[in-house]
């Protein structure tokens, strides 16, 4: 009986073993192709600027894709931010990049030639617009931005093209009622309260440039409301990919004190050419994904990437490589 018993057990962990083996098997096939060569050569990544979250999401993804591909060498370049990076990657000059939804949306609205070439590879996260002020402005709302000193971004960044938008909405002419400044992460909270009113940034959150100074100094983010996201709505097409939100009470609890922020959110998209290689395109696409977690980790706004969402990167076309990925995962 015991005999019986013990060939029984051994069954039972053999076949227990064996389902092992074949859950083991189709997660290795989800993560990487079995048997397949990995992808080798160099493609060049363009980020943005230090201090913000596309290029530090750009050194972990690369840290991820020397993991999947050893022979694949990853450059990365800084960049002012979406619009030089849309632009980068159209024309030649970078291979991948991350931009803003209404970024990618206003170059293809602009009709160069090399438009039609972009395509997407996946919608990772969400960017929230974050208006910024000394703790002891008298500035708490858009409108009282008139006569300040404002940093609206640096000149080809996503940051220009929203904060410009939003302070039209709130009949502010950026030229005229302010005086615009060109700072982005990197040296608007340093001049903040001495050369600078307030400025504008947009970036997943929360953003390495503010956590720093939460730490160290307080500031103040001024909402911007429902009303006013109406109205930069209005001005057209391609104000649709702005929605109203409100950022979460988690982003910098230190500055927040337990309350969530009225402002406006676009979708950042990882993008790339017609032209790139579908094989590494793929391959890339998958590191993506499955890496959410691990960048997720020191990039708080990456752990939403999700892939019932990736496949969305309207207005622009999936790249072949990156269709292929997502069908071979599909349910």
């Amino acid at each position: 009986m015991s005999k019986a018993l013990s060939r029984i057990s051994r069954r039972r962990a053999l076949e227990g073993a064996a389902a092992g083996f074949v859950a083991l098997g189709l997660l290795l096939w989800w993560l990487l192709p079995l048997g397949e060569q990995p992808p080798s050569g160099t493609i060049t990544f363009s980020t943005g600027t230090r201090a913000g979250v596309y290029q530090e999401y750009g050194e972990l993804l690369r840290n991820e894709l020397a993991k999947d591909m050893p022979q694949l060498k990853v450059r990365l370049l800084t960049s002012d931010g979406s619009q030089e990076n849309v632009e980068r990657v159209a024309t030649g000059q970078a291979d991948f990049t991350i931009a803003a939804a209404d970024a990618v949306d206003t170059f293809k609205i602009g009709g160069k030639p090399v438009t039609d070439r972009l395509r997407g590879v996946a919608r990772l996260y969400d960017d929230y617009v974050q208006l910024v002020v000394p703790p002891d402005s008298d500035i708490r709302s858009v409108a009282d931005l008139k006569g300040k000193r404002v940093a609206i971004g640096l000149p080809n960044s996503g940051v220009r093209l929203i904060a410009t938008r939003v302070l039209e909405a709130a009949d502010i002419d950026p030229e005229k009622d302010i005086t615009p400044r060109s700072d982005g992460i990197d040296t608007g909270p340093k001049r903040l309260g001495r050369e600078l009113d307030a400025f504008f940034w947009s970036s997943g959150v929360p953003t390495d440039g503010l956590e720093d100074i939460a730490e160290t100094s307080a500031f103040r983010f001024v909402p911007i409301d429902a009303d006013l996201i109406a109205k930069v709505h209005a001005q057209g097409d391609v104000a649709h990919f702005y929605r109203a939100t409100n950022m979460p009470e988690s982003a910098y609890p230190t500055i927040q004190n337990g309350d969530t922020v009225p402002t406006i959110a676009v979708s950042n998209l990882l993008i790339t050419r017609k032209d790139m290689d579908p094989r590494l395109t793929e391959w890339l696409t998958r590191t993506v994904i499955k890496s959410r977690d691990g960048i997720g980790a020191h990039v708080h706004s990456a752990q939403l990437v999700d892939l019932r969402t990736a496949i969305y990167t309207d207005p622009l076309t999936l790249h072949d490589g990156a269709r292929n990925y997502y069908r071979s995962v599909k349910p």
